[in-house]
């Protein structure tokens, strides 16, 4: 079956996406004056060089490049993802504790050093892409040692899944979570969805079998409890026993899990758990439609408590979108689903990219005026965006 007209003019202007996503960073990011990424760019471009250093941003920047490289054999690409390695184990890396800082000074002297697994298992994502490049024994090294932490401190024997946060000596911690907005509970799908991932990626560069099994569990727990199959969403927080805190939609990350799950599953090669997350990838990726606007742009999050849509629309939900909407037509050949990715192509390039510097803004509010946030801080890095084109890049062909 030829490829349609439409989807190859889509992963064109796509491509042209992602080369100015990356050369937005490769430009804009460096920390010339204190060494790795500078930990903050404003709203209005302006760099702050005083600000704190977040690991995940560190550890994505990592995972992007080191990605990229294999799409584009592009030196630039390689010495930024060694840029990001060299910074991450020289200074995020805490070589008494085994653990990752959750973030640093601007000179790179820790400041906040519990060990959030989040951040653990972007490390993790980040270092064995890199390998994947570099063939650096140093990063899988340090990938295998996160990994069996993980493992050691995190897992629980007793009802499976994995506890949020720990201090630097990993003991426990009375504030686990990620963010102010999230709850503060001790299992949580955001952090399980990106172990998953992490693992995953580090199954691809070192084959064991005790890791493989692993990663099975943890998809069948993700199967069990976060994933509502009454209704497609995700149910985002859990205390210890599996007992639910109800909480909002959160549109994007079930787009996300909607693709990323699946391709965890195919990376395992177990074909009874492709195919339940097969049937789980379409029922998330219909579901979604629910916070699609008219305009092809996704809503942030529904409160089902109130009734009320979180009436923001954020980069990171759109670049889902694009891989999972691609993601459900590749499996069905419905081409419902690429009109509605090619929709919001056509919304992000009208409402979220920032022609001028290649970057994707924050977001916009409902009345389309923009969210002035970050272009580049603890959150904002070119990981979601600069994945989902190099996703669309690599699935349309």
């Amino acid at each position: 079956m030829s490829t349609p007209a439409k989807a190859l003019l889509f992963k064109k202007e796509v491509t042209i996406g992602f080369h100015n996503i990356l050369s937005y960073w490769l430009n804009s990011s460096y920390d010339l004056k204190q060494g790795g990424f500078v930990g903050q760019i404003d709203f209005n471009n302006q760099k702050n060089y005083e600000s704190e250093k977040g690991s995940v941003l560190n550890a994505r920047i990592l995972w992007t490049f080191s990605a990229a490289y294999q799409v584009e054999d592009y030196e630039g690409f390689f010495d930024t993802a060694k840029r990001a390695f060299d910074y991450l184990a020289a200074h995020f890396y805490d070589p008494e504790y085994g653990g990752i800082f959750w973030s640093l000074n601007a000179d790179g002297s820790p400041k906040e050093t519990k060990n959030q697994i989040y951040a653990i298992a972007f490390v993790i994502y980040g270092m064995t892409e890199y390998y994947a490049i570099s063939k650096d024994e140093k990063a899988l090294e340090i990938a295998i040692n996160l990994y069996k932490k993980i493992e050691q401190y995190s897992y629980d024997p007793i009802n499976k899944g994995y506890f949020e946060a720990f201090t630097r000596d990993w003991q426990p911690i009375e504030d686990l979570r990620l963010s102010e907005k999230d709850a503060n509970e001790k299992k949580t799908m955001n952090t399980h969805l990106h172990i998953v991932e992490a693992y995953a990626n580090l199954y691809k560069v070192w084959k064991d079998e005790a890791l493989r099994k692993t990663i099975i569990e943890l998809l069948e727990t993700i199967d069990s409890h976060f994933i509502n199959t009454e209704t497609g969403h995700l149910r985002l927080f859990f205390d210890e026993n599996w007992v639910e805190k109800p909480d909002v939609i959160s549109y994007g990350h079930d787009i996300e899990a909607a693709w990323l799950l699946l391709q965890c599953a195919e990376i395992t090669g177990d074909e009874h758990l492709i195919e339940i997350f097969k049937k789980h990838a379409i029922q998330m990726t219909d579901v979604t439609r629910e916070g699609l606007d008219k305009d092809g742009g996704l809503w942030y999050e529904f409160d089902p408590h109130t009734n009320e849509m979180i009436a923001e629309k954020h980069w990171w939900p759109q670049a889902e979108l694009l891989i999972g909407f691609v993601n459900a037509w590749q499996i069905t050949g419905d081409e419902a689903y690429l009109d509605t990715a090619i929709q919001n192509w056509e919304f992000t390039k009208k409402y979220l990219i920032d022609h001028e510097n290649g970057e994707w803004f924050w977001g916009i509010n409902a009345d389309y005026s923009k969210i002035e946030k970050d272009f580049a801080g603890f959150w904002k890095c070119p990981y979601h965006n600069g994945r989902a084109c190099m996703e669309v890049m690599k699935r349309i062909d």
